[in-house]
């Protein structure tokens, strides 16, 4: 695994057009997250520290001063010296980003990454092939693919990115829009039943969001969609598809789809945080857990 497409100036620029401040330190991202009362935090997702570490935080602490920060928080993307983070002011915190991934090498033929999958999930493909369903690639679908997210949250109970976010992440080069459409053979027409958004960014393609029709849940229209994009990213040249996020607490069902294509399961060094107000950041992890 290389550098995380979260560290690239492509997701430096969609931040920017959120309306996010960012800085670029030595390749790194450092995204301004505004909190009430003037205050803000600063996050870098998915980094590998610099060499210069020194220097590094004394940029981002310059930083926090001038924009009244309360902490720094930094995932990092390839393992890390915890000791030595802690010897710096840093503790463990909490992650934003999944904290487990499932990576999928797909350099295999194809037939090999069936035979890999779990029985059920390769029968699953095949039913919703004898169903017709039928995937395409069309941006065009949002207002779709927005009703089904909405759907999805309600349903699944998390809460969904602003119609915003998923519409200038759409515009970010490399990204995909997947459908999976039904026919209605009575009314001569088609309807979207699940949707995913793609990114392929160098040698992966990630699986970043996605939504289903629970009325169709029985279609099995979301395995054939994985095995789409799988191929569509094999097509382009890719050596790896991540699935991006599990979580066996928090998403039992979505952890045992994802699992059932085969992969490895990877886990991230984690979350630490540099506080620079105490008393403030005290206050920001009580809202937190009532928000």
């Amino acid at each position: 695994m290389g550098k995380s497409f979260l560290q690239s100036e492509e997701w430096a620029d969609f931040q920017r057009r959120l309306g996010r401040n960012v800085w670029r330190i030595s390749g790194v991202n450092i995204i301004e997250h505004r909190l009430p009362i003037g205050k803000a935090y600063l996050y870098s997702p998915r980094l590998i520290l610099p060499q210069n570490s020194d220097e590094f935080i004394k940029e981002i602490k310059d930083i926090a001063k001038k924009e009244n920060a309360v902490f720094l928080k930094l995932e990092f993307g390839s393992n890390i010296d915890g000791n030595l983070l802690k010897k710096i002011g840093f503790r463990k915190s909490n992650n934003i980003q999944p904290f487990k991934t499932i990576i999928l090498d797909i350099t295999k033929p194809e037939e090999e990454l069936l035979n890999q999958m779990h029985p059920k999930m390769r029968y699953n493909i095949g039913l919703a092939q004898k169903k017709g369903i039928d995937i395409k690639k069309d941006k065009g679908n949002f207002e779709e693919f927005w009703e089904l997210i909405q759907q999805t949250s309600e349903r699944d109970g998390f809460k969904p990115y602003p119609r915003t976010y998923y519409e200038k992440i759409l515009e970010i080069p490399g990204i995909e829009l997947f459908t999976a459409e039904y026919p209605s053979t009575s009314l001569g027409t088609s309807e979207i039943i699940a949707a995913n958004i793609v990114l392929f960014h160098k040698n992966t393609a990630i699986y970043l969001h996605g939504a289903t029709s629970y009325e169709h849940r029985n279609l099995m229209a979301a395995p054939l969609l994985q095995w789409e994009q799988i191929k569509e990213a094999k097509k382009r040249g890719c050596t790896e598809y991540d699935f991006w996020g599990m979580d066996e607490i928090r998403w039992p069902g979505v952890t045992r789809f994802k699992r059932g294509f085969g992969g490895q399961e990877i886990a991230y060094p984690g979350a630490y945080d540099l506080i620079f107000q105490p008393f403030w950041y005290l206050i920001y992890k009580i809202a937190k857990k009532f928000l």
